[in-house]
Parts: C-alpha cells; sequence; structure tokens
C-alpha cells in the first residue's frame, strides 16, 4: 500500500519509506520536501549529489553505488570531498537512504534486501 506526498497540490505516492514509486514524478520542489522531512539541508554539496544520482540514472537506468559517486566526487573536488565521512555528513543515514530518496529514486534493492 502506498502513501502520498502533497507538492504544489499535487499528489505523488510514496512507499512506505518515502521513496517516489515514479521516479518521473521528481522535480525540485519534490526534492525541498521530501529533504525537509529528512531534516537535510539542501547545501550545493548536497545538491551536487542529488544532481549526480539524477544524471546517472538517466543514462544508465540504476542509481549509481556509493562508491561510483565517490568515483565522481574525486575527479570532481580531488580527495578532500570523495570520502564516506563526507557523505555520511551530508546524508546522516546513508547515501541511499537519504541521498537517494531526495533524488526521488525508487527505493535501491540493497535497501530491499536489507529489510
Amino acid at each position: 500500500m502506498s502513501e502520498t506526498l502533497t507538492v504544489n497540490n499535487k499528489t505523488i505516492d510514496i512507499d512506505h519509506e518515502g521513496f517516489l514509486l515514479d521516479p518521473s514524478d521528481w522535480n525540485m520542489d519534490v526534492a525541498r520536501v521530501i529533504a525537509e522531512k529528512e531534516e537535510i539541508e539542501l547545501t550545493d554539496d548536497v545538491w551536487e549529489v542529488v544532481h549526480f544520482v539524477r544524471e546517472h540514472f538517466e543514462v544508465n537506468q540504476c542509481i549509481p553505488e556509493h562508491r561510483r559517486l565517490l568515483q565522481e566526487l574525486r575527479r570532481r573536488h580531488g580527495k578532500e570531498k570523495a570520502t564516506r565521512k563526507y557523505v555520511y555528513k551530508m546524508f546522516p543515514y546513508g547515501y541511499g537512504q537519504q541521498a537517494c530518496k531526495i533524488a526521488g529514486m525508487r527505493v535501491p534493492l540493497k535497501l530491499l534486501l536489507d529489510l
């Protein structure tokens, strides 16, 4: 059974964890509402990760693994921002649980397997 999220007077279906059921429902306003629920401040660095997840999904039809995100951060910024510690500072409950949710992805398969 799905739940809903209301963004700009539009009802969007989400699962019981808060992940979008249809990634095409995503937009930046949806991201803001989800981030607020997750208590994540949408800094430029957080937006960079969110947009990376979206872009990777658009091209590959899958969510990038955490290590792929770290590789991209290293390419863009060097070692300073390419650490698990840095990513967990932005997303304290985890990249898959929060970054992917804010980016409008369905629940990552790994999270389903861990349930």
